[in-house]
């Protein structure tokens, strides 16, 4: 008889279960509608629907007809298109390595025993709390060939300062160097990974004789590697995507000689100045796409070099 009675039992309790499963299925779905809605009207539907209007010729005003890849075999014979891709590869290249190097070096100088380094550790983030037009109004200020403090300071040393935002060979270093002056949040990234290391390893590597370099090869960067990846692969998608501070700059023209058009500046004009949006977005797609692979190729080889503590 209790065999029986169990057996009765066990449907009711399974569709009992199976009761409350769907009902906090319900309300799990019920409590992630805010964030599940916002992702398919604000992401979803706007990324599928700019691949559709790269293929066409959409221009706000106007629908636009289907011409499938031609934007893409347009932008193949822009001059203007290849000239900005190699200003932002250029920008690219020397600014990723460069912000690493150096935030890398000021981390490890303001991890130093000193008295009062939390106030140069203040000093040096501070640059990140100016707002962008603000950096590049005091940079187009400092920059000027004719009063600009720096030039000043070279003149004091018997140096001819150049142009820079006026010259076509250094307004693109000048860029540089006005975003390097605003790495303090990734030094502080930089800083938090270095307090993450165990002395232990300092103190093993003493041990086996290692002086300062040693230590700082052999301990300090390759423990460090997991923060240098995620800089890495931030300061690759933020580089690309340079818009800010060159179009304040020049007011959106990229003057001089176009070498301060970046990719992102001339989709802009396409999209809003000259109102061709279907050109703008086959842009946006193969900024996507580029973007795309070099962050999988980086993960692809980030086992051979990104180092974790206990392994």
């Amino acid at each position: 008889m209790k065999a029986k009675a169990a057996m009765e039992s066990t449907p009711v309790l399974q569709r009992a279960t199976r009761t409350k499963r769907s009902g906090e299925t319900f309300y799990g779905w019920l409590f992630a509608s805010p964030w599940v809605i916002g992702l398919l009207v604000f992401f979803a539907i706007p990324l599928v629907s700019s691949f559709y209007f790269s293929l066409t010729t959409y221009s706000i005003l106007q629908p636009g007809e289907f011409v499938g890849f031609g934007n893409y075999a347009a932008l193949l014979s822009d001059s203007v298109f290849w000239k900005s891709i190699y200003n932002t590869v250029y920008f690219v290249v020397f600014f990723v390595p460069l912000s690493i190097f150096f935030g890398v070096a000021l981390a490890m100088l303001l991890n130093m025993r000193v008295k009062g380094m939390p106030a140069y550790r203040t000093v040096f983030f501070l640059p990140t709390l100016v707002p962008s037009v603000a950096m590049a109004v005091l940079w187009m200020w400092l920059l000027n060939p004719g009063f600009g403090l720096v030039n000043g300071m070279l003149d004091a040393v018997g140096i001819q300062g150049p142009a820079w935002l006026g010259s076509e060979t250094w307004s693109k270093p000048s860029l540089i160097m006005m975003s390097l002056w605003g790495i303090g949040q990734s030094v502080v990234i930089y800083l938090a990974g270095l307090n993450d290391i165990s002395s232990d390893y300092y103190e093993a590597a003493e041990i086996d004789g290692a002086g300062w370099f040693g230590k700082t090869r052999n301990v300090t960067l390759p423990l460090l590697t997991p923060v240098i990846f995620y800089n890495l692969v931030m300061g690759m998608i933020h580089a690309f995507q340079q818009f800010t501070l060159p179009y304040t700059m020049t007011g959106g023209r990229g003057t001089p000689a176009d070498s301060m058009k970046f990719y992102v500046m001339y989709l802009y004009d396409n999209g809003f100045k000259f109102f061709k949006m279907g050109y703008a977005s086959a842009m946006a797609w193969i900024l996507f796409i580029v973007v795309m692979a070099l962050t999988a190729l980086i993960f692809a080889t980030s086992r051979r070099w990104v180092h974790y503590q206990g392994e």
